[in-house]
């Protein structure tokens, strides 16, 4: 059963689901604008590629695994101390997709548009990479939308701005520096806004809530869910308390 969320599903943001949730959100996006703004400009789908040293932890299977036998060490009557259980960093490379808007007639990036991730959020290569590709496009002739779905993690530096669950920065290259911010919490309703594209012509609507759909059903991710239990990252208790209140209203 899924709760009818009136904006965000936070149990998206779980980072086992949050590649495909990615991945999934930019394919629908580049459909959606495609189909309204060709001829003269065409979404083009792009990758960033980085090598991100990352703790993650791997589990011994031939210690951990249960029905396994491992094989003994070598007897000894010396008492051995007991080591502590760490994990080290290894080298993991990422993909990160994101939009080019561009003009069709001279190849001209347009607009660029980034779905942010953990990794553009915390301390490591995959922040450094893209707080080092934002400041460029911020510096350019082309415009920035940066939507930002996740709650954990470092907001992306502006002034100005409010403490918010989640935000979609709109920053037009003619209007810098400042820009459009949407901010929005868990309970309400994510923003429907302009995309921008060069100044005679009309801008499409993104609407958010209906791409974010449209990826959940195409991916069965209702499937991959239990909504009786705490998201992760998990919520502050009155906001898991009132997702149960929409189970409740479905039922």
């Amino acid at each position: 059963m899924q709760p009818k969320f009136p904006g965000m599903n936070p149990y998206l943001e779980n980072p086992e689901l949050w590649s495909e949730v990615h991945f999934g959100l930019i394919a629908v996006l580049a459909r959606s604008l495609n189909a309204v703004i060709t001829p003269k400009y065409r979404a083009a789908v792009e990758k960033r590629v980085y090598a991100d040293s990352l703790l993650v932890g791997i589990p011994d299977v031939a210690v951990f695994q249960p029905g396994t036998q491992a094989i003994a060490p070598q007897q000894t009557t010396a008492t051995l101390t007991k080591p502590l259980v760490v994990t080290v960093p290894i080298v993991e490379e990422t993909q990160e997709r994101f939009l080019e808007i561009r003009a069709v007639a001279t190849g001209t990036v347009i607009t660029i548009v980034e779905v942010l991730s953990p990794k553009n959020k915390r301390a490591g290569e995959g922040k450094a990479k893209y707080d080092a590709k934002r400041q460029t496009v911020l510096n350019s002739a082309a415009h920035l939308v940066e939507i930002d779905l996740l709650r954990t993690g470092e907001p992306k530096p502006m002034a100005g701005g409010v403490a918010s669950d989640y935000r979609i920065l709109v920053s037009r290259a003619n209007c810098r520096p400042t820009a459009e911010l949407y901010p929005f919490n868990l309970r309400e309703p994510l923003p429907r806004f302009l995309l921008p594209l060069r100044p005679e012509d009309s801008e499409p609507v993104v609407d958010l809530q209906d791409l974010l759909q449209q990826v959940y059903q195409e991916a069965a991710l209702d499937l991959a869910i239990d909504y009786s239990t705490q998201p992760i990252p998990p919520l502050p208790t009155a906001d898991f308390e009132w997702i149960q209140t929409l189970l409740e209203v479905e039922a």
